[in-house]
């Protein structure tokens, strides 16, 4: 299958179709080498749509191709949680759901916390993040990615660096938490990471 590529050259503004500045900062630093100006579904006023899909994927996809027709220009969208053995995969999908409409983390990590304890199940449970990248253009062609990084929990949260689940995971091989690693050592490693050089060979190198 002939993948479609994107040119800098042609065309540098890549909308991030979201509204989280963490994960805008994250695709940031893995776009800029290429020559990319990014700028947020959140900073031109798009309307963030309702995520009904299934999947990481479908999720993706929804947000990347809403900011694209809505931009008429090309969109990249994430979208990712973690999944977690003991409770069947869960949050996942649902991971931002957790966190409520505020978006509290705090309160989402010790929901995860408190359903690991009912399951005698809490320290070193197995999990595993998903990141699935869309990148999708006006027309409505799209181009699809999935990463994944495996690692164990850790209660209490540790770490003032990352976003969302960080503090609580940490990443097999490894003894610290993604909110107390380098930034740029996360983008290296990560799930995020994993997608993003998948979409780098095919669509931009």
């Amino acid at each position: 299958m002939t993948r479609r590529r994107l040119n800098p050259a042609a065309d540098p503004v890549l909308v991030i179709a979201t509204h989280n500045p963490g994960k805008l900062r994250e695709i940031e630093a893995l776009v800029a080498p290429y020559g990319f100006s990014a700028v947020s579904a959140g900073a031109l006023g798009l309307p963030e749509p309702a995520e009904d899909g299934t999947t990481f994927i479908e999720n993706a996809r929804i947000k990347a191709l809403a900011a694209a027709r809505a931009s008429g220009k090309p969109a990249l969208a994430d979208d990712s949680g973690i999944a977690v053995e003991a409770l069947h995969g869960a949050p996942g999908i649902f991971s931002a759901r957790w966190a409520g409409p505020g978006k509290d983390f705090a309160a989402a990590m010790d929901r995860v916390r408190r359903e690991l304890s009912w399951r005698g199940a809490e320290e070193g449970a197995r999990a595993h993040f998903v990141s699935a990248l869309t990148l999708a253009w006006p027309d409505g062609h799209c181009e699809d990615f999935e990463g994944v990084s495996h690692g164990t929990l850790t209660f209490p949260p540790r770490g003032e660096r990352g976003f969302g689940y960080d503090p609580i995971f940490v990443p097999e091989g490894g003894a610290r938490t993604y909110a107390e690693i380098d930034p740029a050592e996360k983008n290296r490693t990560s799930h995020r990471a994993d997608a993003f050089r998948q979409l780098d060979a095919a669509c931009l190198a």
